[in-house]
């Protein structure tokens, strides 16, 4: 009897599973191929974007090989083709290279390029912030104090990371304008923030040296002479005079003995006395 019940529960099962089939085989078997076909879809996909990013590296090696050789408007437009078609890992640094090169041909391009790529919103805020750095950078030889802190300011005030960098830069600005006493003080936030690079802060420490002197309060004006010491200037030959008076106060030296002077009178004979 055991036998007969569990071949009828055999059955029942496979009836079950059977019905299951016909219901949702063709699903599962999507289900299958789908997830066979998205694999086969990554691999592909992956495999695309190493290609892109192996000729993108070799369109960007290029690119450097025209900058090195100084055909700077060439790479120029090297990079700004990499930076608008490149795989997204190569867009932000063609982008910069793009401005450095730009820079490199004109000064007042190069500004204007890193000003796009401070202004660009989908570029990650560091970026954006080396690309003001930059452009400070590059107005440090070209333009005046306001147009080299309008791009360094917000951050030399900051907290980010290039604060000390941007310090630096605004210090230069002010010691080339003729500010000693800002540029110390500059230099100074940069060698009081622990987080100072060496370098930066061994330059800034430069700077410091350098406008010392401005930065020192000024010494206090000598006073005249008073009338004191002018009486104590007076009063010298009156020292002197006392020292030359003093043999006059001297005891007299002793008189040596000397014999009682006589006159020829009283020495003389007396006359003989008249004849009678």
């Amino acid at each position: 009897m055991t036998d007969i019940f569990h071949e009828i529960q055999e059955d029942l099962r496979r009836e079950r599973l059977r019905k299951l089939w016909d219901r949702f085989g063709a699903l599962i078997i999507a289900a299958v191929v789908l997830v066979i076909v998205a694999a086969g879809a990554w691999s592909g996909y992956r495999y695309w974007r190493t290609q892109q990013a192996i000729a993108a590296g070799a369109e960007f090696q290029q690119a450097v090989t025209l900058a090195d050789a100084g055909k700077f408007a060439e790479a120029e437009a090297a990079f700004e083709t990499i930076a608008k078609t490149g795989p997204e890992g190569y867009r932000a640094i063609a982008a910069f290279r793009a401005a450095g090169a730009a820079a490199a041909r004109d000064p007042a391009a190069g500004v204007a390029a890193f000003d796009a790529i401070a202004a660009n919103r989908s570029v990650e805020p560091l970026l954006r912030d080396m690309a003001q750095l930059r452009a400070g950078m590059i107005l440090l030889d070209t333009a005046d104090l306001g147009e080299v802190k309008k791009r360094v300011g917000d951050l030399a005030a900051g907290t980010g990371a290039l604060r000390n960098s941007a310090r630096e830069v605004l210090a230069l600005a002010q010691l080339k304008a003729g500010d000693s006493a800002a540029a110390y003080k500059t230099a100074t936030d940069i060698t009081e923030d622990a987080g100072s690079a060496p370098g930066v802060r061994s330059r800034a420490d430069l700077i410091r040296r350098i406008t010392a002197e401005a930065a020192a309060p000024a010494a206090p004006a000598t006073a005249p002479a008073t009338t004191g010491g002018t009486a104590s200037k007076d009063a010298a030959p009156e020292d002197g005079a006392s020292k030359a008076a003093a043999p006059a106060t001297a005891p007299a030296a002793p008189a040596s003995p000397m014999p009682a002077a006589t006159t020829p009178a009283a020495t003389m004979p007396a006359a003989p006395p008249a004849a009678q």
